[in-house]
């Protein structure tokens, strides 16, 4: 009790609550790419910072809009002979395939699936990507602490090569700062070639090398891309009529087809043609044309979104598979069974992909919830790494108040209660295995223990934590056998 000389009243505060772990955020993604802008409220530039957002409307103040796609038409008005208007049919002459950037659809797709918070780190304008850009930005996050996954959409422009050395450098970063996880797409994961795309992610997996096998357990990777039922961004600048034709259908109904003077190779908004001023009907099916093509983008930004709406209703442990996706018509790549039998387990590489599925009368679902390290008895859950990751940060964070505390008998006490009030509480959520506390988990603090005499005299306070996490029921197995007739 403190020594009082003054005569008078005081006052004393005493501590009833115990120290405890306070639960970290679990998914706070840091998307990087390309932006058409990056400028701050004040007009500083955002280019290279990583900036927290809360919404799509934040991001599109910040970085703009997605980029105009560049498009090539042909226009067929038809009209009776009295020039009365029949119809206007529009075609392709040059659609676009692939969105020339990804990240503004991936954001749309992430706050479409449950995102919340994010930062966004623009590493420049739209233009070609770089390999350096992308590995800079990856070593500039390790700066941020909050981020707990790192999403690259835009990367998948790069060379096979070069993707996986992004891939690579995003897995050693994770494994170095040991608070976030990769989610990585499988490029070029569309229809080409062959119905299955096989060859695309054995390309993926010889590309991340085998130099971070021991990162593998920090990243998963997704396969294909999705097709959404987002439009591509347009500009009547950026559409070119490749032929303006007017057909006369005559009473008898023969057709007399003219080009329009001067129309062919001119842009929609090309002022001697004037179309949206004379020409509103075909102006107008020009454009409800053209929003009907919707982009095809690689699926990490809705990912992470599931990740961000699982965390929040279930839990970081719950494994973000069997989920619907939002704003997706379903996969490029429509993956069979036995498709999926070698993209799920890999027993060469041992490099997992989870593939996204159609089910009829289900949807779109995310059908796989394994990380890279697909061999790994220990890590090969997302689950299973992200509330390893989720537990190891939590407690890092509360036991740094006990830095320079005496290194007694009292303070192990403290801290080993302060961690299992931490993982009954997550036991209790389900996270943990167990029909009791001490089946789910052990906390070990203490001198013999886990230190040695020599340990606390060189000032190291070394706790073991042992858990018991949940695994997800991936394989489910339902035996049926006949029952003989009794007499």
């Amino acid at each position: 009790m403190p020594s009082y000389s003054t005569p008078g009243v005081y006052v004393e505060e005493i501590p009833v609550f115990p120290p405890s772990v306070a639960p970290v955020a679990t998914a706070i993604p840091a998307f990087i790419g390309y932006t058409e802008t990056a400028l701050g409220k004040q007009g500083e530039d955002l280019t290279k910072t990583a900036v927290r957002l809360n919404s799509l409307l934040e991001y599109q103040a910040c970085f703009g809009n997605p980029p105009v796609q560049d498009m090539a038409i042909t226009v067929n008005k038809r009209v009776t002979a009295g020039g009365k208007l029949l119809g206007v049919a529009v075609s392709w002459t040059s659609k676009p395939s692939l969105p020339t950037q990804f990240l503004h659809y991936a954001m749309q797709l992430y706050f479409a699936n449950g995102g919340g918070p994010c930062y966004v780190y623009s590493v420049g304008a739209y233009g070609n990507a770089t390999k350096v850009a992308f590995t800079e930005a990856i070593a500039a996050l390790e700066a941020v602490d909050e981020p707990t996954l790192l999403v690259f959409p835009d990367a998948v422009k790069l060379s096979d090569a070069d993707y996986g050395s992004v891939v690579d450098a995003a897995l050693a970063s994770c494994n170095k700062t040991q608070d976030r996880f990769t989610i990585a797409d499988v490029r070029n994961a569309i229809p080409a070639g062959t119905d299955d795309n096989a060859e695309v992610t054995s390309n993926f997996r010889a590309r991340v090398s085998s130099n971070t096998a021991d990162f593998l357990k920090y990243g998963a990777a997704y396969f294909p891309y999705l097709s959404t039922n987002v439009p591509f961004a347009s500009a009547d600048a950026n559409v070119t009529l490749t032929a303006f034709n007017l057909i006369t259908v005559a009473d008898n109904g023969s057709e007399a087809s003219a080009a329009v003077p001067d129309a062919a190779g001119k842009k929609l908004n090309d002022a001697s043609l004037d179309i949206q001023g004379k020409e509103t009907a075909v102006y107008a099916a020009i454009h409800a044309f053209i929003d009907e093509a919707c982009v095809t983008v690689p699926p990490s930004g809705a990912i992470a979104g599931i990740y961000a709406r699982i965390d929040r209703t279930r839990g970081v442990w719950k494994a973000p598979a069997n989920v619907g996706l939002n704003l997706v018509i379903g996969p490029a790549v429509n993956a069979t069974n036995d498709l999926q039998d070698g993209l799920n387990i890999d027993a060469t590489t041992g490099k997992s992909v989870n593939v996204i599925r159609a089910f009829f009368g289900k949807g779109t679902l995310v059908w796989g919830g394994r990380t890279l390290a697909g061999n790994d008895n220990e890590w090969r859950y997302i689950n299973v790494r992200r509330f390893a990751n989720f537990v190891e940060e939590s407690v890092r964070k509360a036991v740094g108040a006990f830095v320079f505390e005496p290194n007694d008998a009292n303070t192990w006490v403290k801290v080993r209660t302060m961690i299992e009030n931490f993982l009954i509480n997550q036991w209790r959520d389900g996270a943990l295995m167990g029909a009791k506390p001490e089946q789910a988990f052990r906390v070990v603090v203490g001198l013999g223990q886990t230190m040695s005499a020599e340990d606390i005299f060189n000032g190291y306070m070394i706790v073991e934590v042992h858990l018991a996490i949940v695994r997800p029921a991936e394989f489910i197995v339902l035996r049926f056998m006949q029952k003989m007739p009794e007499a």
